[in-house]
């Protein structure tokens, strides 16, 4: 951190390079230089919290110690508060029935916020200035508040890999997970066949429905009729054809005229036409009909 410098105005002036901050108290300035250093000097003894200045950790240890010497001076309230500014706030709200009273002076917009430091952040959508830069190396990110700074350093920090003799660190939490599911996927076996499953609540299912004598079956519900089935699927595609009539997911391939009542039913067909297809584009239904619209037939072979 730089020498202080002391304006003549009694201001007190940010000494990092290219930073114009300046502040009418010493210990505002203090706190500033926190956004540049991260470090945060002033710890609670009673919790794990710390504070870039004194000023900050005294207010805090009000809140351990219950006291509360700021008195509401309004004729007829008995409220205390801890800080000034909850104070100020109370009788903003309260008494004088203010809703917001930060106001944005920036031509044509006149928003109103309750607290300071929203404006603040709103302003930056104006001027496009935003304070706070991630300083990891390659990274030139920059942000309206040092929250959301410190949120963008976890992506920066990783995931690592808490299986024993893995030193593999994923960059996001998708890598993370893929990471683990290729390289430590569990292998769980039914003790009662040969079957492997990579997810208990799977291999709960298949010994209930397997090994038990007990299948879970999925009645209609609609009055007159007795069909029953074994999943919850068949049965949901049942009502949809049997009872409404519905067929809204068509085949799309020349000459088919299939049409199906699930979404589902219509990528298990597509193997007819192209068994050698794994992914399946996502069609899209028009709101008003059963004709499909997809974003690239051509990947089908069909114009």
């Amino acid at each position: 951190m730089g020498e202080r410098l002391k304006h003549p105005n009694k201001h007190f002036i940010c000494s990092f390079a290219e930073c114009k901050a300046t502040f009418s108290k010493l210990w505002k300035l203090e706190a500033h230089y926190c956004r540049h250093t991260g470090l945060k000097p002033f710890a609670c003894g009673d919790c794990e919290k710390s504070f870039c200045t004194r000023y900050q950790l005294t207010r805090h240890h009000l809140r351990h110690s219950g006291d509360k010497p700021y008195l509401c001076s309004v004729s007829g309230c008995s409220d205390a508060f801890s800080t000034p500014g909850n104070l100020r706030n109370h009788v903003a709200h309260v008494h004088h029935q203010k809703e917001s009273y930060y106001v944005c002076n920036h031509q044509g917009c006149g928003k109103e916020f309750h607290k300071k430091k929203q404006l603040k952040f709103h302003i930056c959508e104006h001027t496009n200035e935003l304070p706070f830069e991630c300083d990891f190396e390659g990274c030139d990110d920059k942000f309206a508040s040092s929250k959301a700074l410190k949120r963008h350093w976890k992506m920066h920090e990783g995931y690592p890999c808490d299986e024993e003799y893995c030193n593999v660190k994923g960059k996001t939490w998708s890598e993370y997970q893929k990471h683990k599911k290729t390289s430590h996927r569990v292998t769980l076996p039914c003790d009662q066949c040969k079957k492997m499953f990579h997810n208990a609540w799977f291999l709960q299912k298949h010994k209930k429905s397997v090994h038990s004598g007990e299948r879970r079956m999925f009645k209609c519900i609609r009055e007159g009729c007795e069909k029953s089935y074994t999943t919850n699927f068949n049965l949901q595609n049942h009502i949809l054809v049997f009872h409404e009539g519905k067929h809204d997911f068509a085949c799309p391939f020349a000459g088919c005229g299939k049409a199906f009542a699930m979404e589902e039913s219509l990528k298990r067909h597509f193997v007819v036409h192209k068994p050698q297809k794994t992914k399946l584009q996502k069609p899209k239904v028009k709101q008003h009909g059963v004709a499909m619209a997809f974003s690239s037939v051509s990947k089908w072979g069909h114009a």
